[in-house]
């Protein structure tokens, strides 16, 4: 039960900010599915493996490549998808836990979810661009003759 309410937040989170980013009415629905897809990815990595890099770095690499691919079919741009689709991944209450230990000066703890966050978010802007070396990986290959029947 619980995981379906995590499906169903996600996805209408994720087409809030669909919404909120002006994307056009015709893909805020796909929008939602790709935000809630990384998301239960996300929720199921981090659950079962305790690491929430990894899992963050699986789901955005997720986003990435269906991004991508609904870009390609619906002939409409990628950031469309993939801004939308990672919204639920940013790690925004870790940033604002951040900023209020150190206002509360408890710097140690300011500085460690500091570097969680730092990872976390390197690991959105690892997983975006691996998608998209992928996508050219992909694209190169069905274009070479070799691969060609």
């Amino acid at each position: 039960m619980e995981i379906i309410g995590q499906l169903i937040t996600s996805f209408i989170a994720t087409a809030a900010f669909g919404v909120i980013f002006n994307a056009p009415k015709e893909t805020l629905v796909k929008c939602g599915l790709v935000g809630m897809g990384g998301w239960i990815i996300y929720y199921i990595a981090e659950k079962y493996t305790g690491d929430s890099v990894l899992a963050t770095l699986g789901a955005t690499l997720f986003v990435g490549i269906v991004s991508q691919e609904l870009a390609k079919f619906y002939k409409t741009p990628v950031i469309i998808f993939s801004v939308a689709g990672i919204i639920p991944l940013v790690p925004g209450g870790l940033a604002y836990d951040t900023m209020r230990n150190f206002v509360e000066d408890d710097y140690y703890r300011a500085l460690a979810l500091g570097a969680k966050v730092t990872m976390l978010s390197g690991s959105i802007a690892f997983g975006l661009v691996f998608s998209e070396v992928i996508n050219q990986v992909v694209r190169k290959i069905r274009g070479s003759k070799v691969w060609k029947v």
